[in-house]
Order: C-alpha cells, then structure tokens, then sequence
C-alpha cells in the first residue's frame, strides 16, 4: 500500500517537473530492495514454514509411543541442530529468507521438544513456565543469527506467554513473578528488534505493554490507578509533540510510534476514569476531558502522524455517542437515541473535514517555506 502512494507521488512530481523519471526509477528500486519490503515468494515461504511448525508441534503431541525415549529426544534434539545448521549454511550462500524459514523451524522444534520432555517424564510447571522457556530459545536464536524473523517470534512468543499466564492463572491469582515479567519481556523483544533491525516487531512489545497496563486496571480498578494511566500517557505524548519539547526530535526520528503509543495510554486511562466516574455530572466532566485529550491528539501530531489522528477520530465519536446516550439517549428514548446520534456524526464529519483541511493548508505553507 505504501508503495502504491509512493509510486503516485512520484509520478504526479514528475508530471509537475518536481522530480526527474531517473530519479523516481532509482528510489523505487531501492525501497524495493530493501530487506523489510513486502514479497509475496518471502511470506508464502514464511506460511509454509508455520505450517511446518504446526506439523512438528502436532506431531510431538502424538507422544510418538511407538519409539523409545531416547530415540524421541535424539529425534527433537536433531530437528533443532539441523534446522539451525541449514540456517547459518544459508546465510553462507546469501538466502536469508530461506534462513529465515529454517530457524522458524527450529524454534517450532525446539518448542516441540520442551513439550515432548514434559510429557514424558511428568515434569512439574505450568504452560507458562514452559512458554518462557521457549521465549528465551527464541531469543538466544535471534541473537546467534542476528534474525529478525527470530526477533519477530520472540515478540509473538512473548504474548503467548501473557496469553498463556492469564488462561492458567487467571486475573487475581498471578504470582508477582509472573505479573512483573510481562513488561521485562517486552524490554527485551525492543532490544532485539534494535539489535537485529526488525523495525515492525516492535509494536508486539508496545501493543504488550499497553495490553499488560490494561489488564493492571481490570484487575485491580481503582482511581488512582486511572489517573496514573491518564497523567502518565498524556505528559509522554506532551513530551512527544509539543514545539520545543527536548525529546521530541528523539521521538520524531523514532517515528510514529513514540506519539501513537502514550497517546493510546493516555486514552486508556482516561477510559478508566470513564468506568470509574458516578453520576451523571462526573460522566460528562470524564468525558469533556476525554474530548480535549482527542482534539489535543488530533491538532499536536495529527497532520504528521496517521495513527495518532484515526485513534484521536474513533476517540472523540465514541465518547460523544457514550455521552449522548447516556444523558439524552436515556430521557429520550430509541428514537430521541438515534436522532441525537444522526446529528452528533454530522458534527463529527464537519468537525473532521475542518480539521483535514486545515492540516492540508498547513502542510501546503510548510512545503512553500
């Protein structure tokens, strides 16, 4: 997609005389070729990997009863070794992708092999401990190889963990060990993806973070808690956006992630103290704040940041519909609901195509200095 834009810009730049045809040929070849692109051979080899893997997982599940002990651990042990031996002579022969593919394998063995040890001599721990262990595999695999495809598994293997620890241990009943390692993991897949360049890899850890702070709150709901989450989002996108912020060229050359994501914490505290505001006058003051957070969003990264204006949009809609049904839906009814409603998005949509036009007329005044 992005591609498609960039290749219509270059064209309509061509066609004003901005940028010559050389120019724009040679640009489009390089972003081609960079490693992270988009190709459809590296995402088809990619799926026949994973299902590969399920294959291997499935196949230690069957507990291979047939063969003696020592034969299925030798069995799993050389799946692991061999699939990383073919890795590291691939990237001898200069087939990264291919690379790729073999040591997503040997993850899938290795983590195979973790179950397969379980089952077989009744070893004590839960799915959780085992999926951290197959998280540090990982990790060790993406370190050795310098693999971002690893860096990516490991940040996939991550939420498998938290996906793992809740099922097993429920909300309340996580131990601190558990409940503190969550973020520790998420530390460690953003050094991975820095060491190993597997820029997209890092919003697993950032998506984890914030998906651990939300599931802090459900937990243990309180006040203070919200605002914690609210002040704490909303002065790290200050800092973030603001002219004149030390940090905000920092922020900048990290791109857009910086923004979106203590934008999205700001508006997830300000959701908890939607839940915990009562009455009436509380609601729509909670909701009045959350209103200027959107607007605020919108007209500090807006016209720079994609995300940060569709999240600040979705944001300031759904809390005037929130507020709409709840003080006037209520009074009025199903009908008086859904007139209210009708005349909110119209606001909505003149509100929204203002602020479009006027993030264009500034983009316009900055390209004509």
């Amino acid at each position: 997609m992005y591609r498609a834009r960039l290749e219509r810009d270059f064209k309509h730049w061509i066609d004003k005389g901005l940028l010559q045809e050389d120019a724009a040929r040679a640009m489009l070849a390089e972003y081609d070729g960079r490693e992270s692109t988009f190709r459809a051979g590296r995402v088809l080899l990619m799926l026949a990997a994973l299902l590969l893997c399920a294959s291997i997982l499935l196949l230690v599940a069957a507990n291979w009863e047939e063969l003696p002990r020592l034969a299925r651990v030798a069995g799993i042990v050389a799946l692991i070794w061999g699939f990383h031996f073919a890795a590291a002579w691939l990237i001898q022969n200069g087939r990264t992708t291919f690379a790729a593919a073999a040591l997503v394998l040997g993850a899938a063995a290795f983590g195979g092999g973790i179950a397969l040890i379980g089952q077989m001599y009744h070893l004590s721990g839960d799915a959780a401990d085992a999926a951290l262990l197959w998280f540090v595999g990982a990790c060790l695999s993406a370190l050795a190889f310098r693999s971002a495809a690893m860096a990516t598994a490991a940040g996939g293997l991550a939420w498998f963990y938290f996906g793992t620890m809740l099922t097993e241990n429920g909300f309340s009943t996580a131990s601190d060990w558990h409940l503190w390692s969550v973020p520790v993991l998420a530390v460690i897949v953003v050094l991975l993806v820095r060491f190993t360049e597997a820029g997209r890899a890092r919003h697993l850890a950032y998506l984890l973070v914030l998906s651990w702070l939300g599931w802090l709150y459900l937990d243990s709901p309180s006040l203070a808690f919200a605002v914690g989450l609210a002040v704490l989002g909303l002065a790290a996108f200050l800092a973030a956006t603001l002219p004149g912020s030390p940090v905000r060229q920092l922020a900048l050359e990290a791109g857009s992630a910086p923004a979106f994501y203590s934008f999205a914490l700001a508006l997830l505290g300000f959701t908890g103290l939607q839940y915990e505001a009562v009455g009436v006058t509380t609601e729509v003051a909670t909701g009045t704040g959350t209103l200027l957070v959107a607007l605020l969003g919108i007209a500090l990264a807006g016209a720079q940041n994609g995300a940060v204006r569709y999240l600040g949009y979705i944001a300031f809609a759904g809390e005037l519909l929130y507020l709409a049904f709840e003080t006037l839906g209520s009074m009025l009814g199903t009908s008086g609901f859904f007139l209210i409603s009708g005349l909110v998005v119209a606001c909505i949509a003149w509100l929204v195509i203002r602020i479009e036009g006027h993030m264009a007329r500034t983009r316009q005044a900055e390209v004509s200095q």
